[in-house]
């Protein structure tokens, strides 16, 4: 699991790719993101075979855009490419989890 937000955008096969995916944006200086993450991190804890890409968001990042981003952070859950749900600012575990649920 991957404790900073990637710079660089993956590339969409990477994101579409078989199987489960949580697609996490947010950025580290992001104090919404800090907070979610001891969520984030303990939802995921039990999951080591999940596929957790965490992609650094803002102006001009077209994989955001693509996924109507608008605050940060939010989880979109992926399965086989397709969003199945989406948490954004989760408050507890239990919503991450109920979304990772869904995809596995």
């Amino acid at each position: 699991m991957s404790k900073t937000y990637a710079t660089e955008e993956p590339a969409r096969s990477v994101v579409e790719a078989p199987g489960a995916t949580v697609l996490e944006f947010g950025t580290s200086w992001c104090g919404y993101c800090q907070a979610a993450q001891p969520l984030i991190d303990t939802a995921l804890a039990d999951q080591p075979t999940l596929q957790h890409l965490k992609v650094e968001d803002g102006k001009g990042r077209a994989l955001g855009r693509s996924f109507r981003v608008k605050l940060w952070p939010t989880l979109v859950f992926l399965r086989d490419g397709k969003e199945i749900a989406r948490v954004v600012r989760p408050q507890n575990v239990e919503q991450i989890r109920e979304g990772i649920s869904q995809i596995v």
